[in-house]
């Protein structure tokens, strides 16, 4: 399954968030989700799975302010594991740390969402097998169910020894105020396809994948971005094939009247409702 998440497919590299509190947000994101620090500063940190690729970094800004309600930003990021025994172990981990949990089978995949203590939503999933997932008219079928957690245990009895270390940042799932402009920036901007609409939501990949990042306005239409300074997403990555490719994305953003700005080694641009978004090869 990781071939969704390479070259030449439009897959999702580093998340940045913000957090009230960067010792206790590191105790979380080591002892119960399981990264490695990379690196660390005092007021952020820089994780991985496998001590070579950052996944998340954790930032701690001046005056940062709790989460606010009802504005645009992060739903959830989504860490998507190796195999379904990883799964099991996660998810007899969670339970073991009396950690509150919900958990869905989406069709295409297996997963179990727990907030962290600032409440920035994280997915932990595993992909049923690509063969298994049901197009139509170019669209996937997912939907909600509940989890068979039963099956789940069945899979395996090892304990959590951490994350394993093929694990991706799977997709991003992001609050947004309108979906139509959205749609128009992720598709004719970025260069996704729309693989499954959903009530209040749409979800793009690229490759085939059932989505590597999901947009809703299940908080309503036309509600804010939030405060700079607030907990959330602060940026995510969006890697590409090559230089040719990436020039092409940036042409196409500013054709739709999307602001673009060059760093040193890569782009930034901000879709309609305020994510922030590095551009990277």
């Amino acid at each position: 399954m990781r071939k969704f998440h390479e070259k030449p497919n439009l897959y999702l590299g580093q998340i940045s968030i913000k957090v009230t509190n960067i010792e206790k947000s590191l105790a979380f994101y080591q002892k119960i989700i399981g990264f490695q620090i990379m690196a660390q500063n005092e007021r952020e940190v820089t994780l991985s799975a496998d001590g070579v690729t950052p996944l998340l970094t954790i930032v701690q800004p001046n005056e940062v302010h709790p989460k606010e309600n009802r504005t645009t930003g992060l739903y959830h990021f989504a860490l998507l594991l190796p195999t379904r025994a990883d799964l099991a172990s996660f998810l007899r981990h969670a339970v073991d740390k009396k950690i509150t949990i919900g958990a869905s089978d989406h069709l295409v995949s297996e997963a179990i969402y727990l907030d962290d203590p600032d409440g920035n939503g994280i997915e932990v999933y595993c992909d049923r097998p690509a063969s298994d997932w049901i197009w139509t008219n170019g669209e996937v079928e997912m939907t909600t169910n509940p989890l068979d957690s039963e099956s789940l245990f069945a899979e395996n009895d090892a304990g959590w020894n951490g994350l394993p270390k093929n694990t991706t940042m799977g997709h991003i799932h992001l609050h947004v105020a309108d979906l139509e402009e959205t749609e128009n920036f992720y598709v004719s901007g970025l260069g996704y396809k729309v693989v499954s609409h959903y009530p209040g939501a749409l979800f793009v990949s690229t490759g085939g994948y059932h989505h590597h990042v999901g947009l809703n306005i299940w908080k309503g239409t036309g509600i804010p971005a939030p405060d700079e300074n607030s907990v959330g997403l602060n940026w995510y990555t969006i890697v590409f094939a090559n230089e040719g490719v990436r020039k092409e994305t940036v042409k196409n953003l500013k054709n739709i009247g999307t602001q673009v700005v060059k760093y040193q080694d890569h782009y930034m641009t901000t879709d309609p409702s305020g994510n922030k978004i590095q551009l990277v090869v």
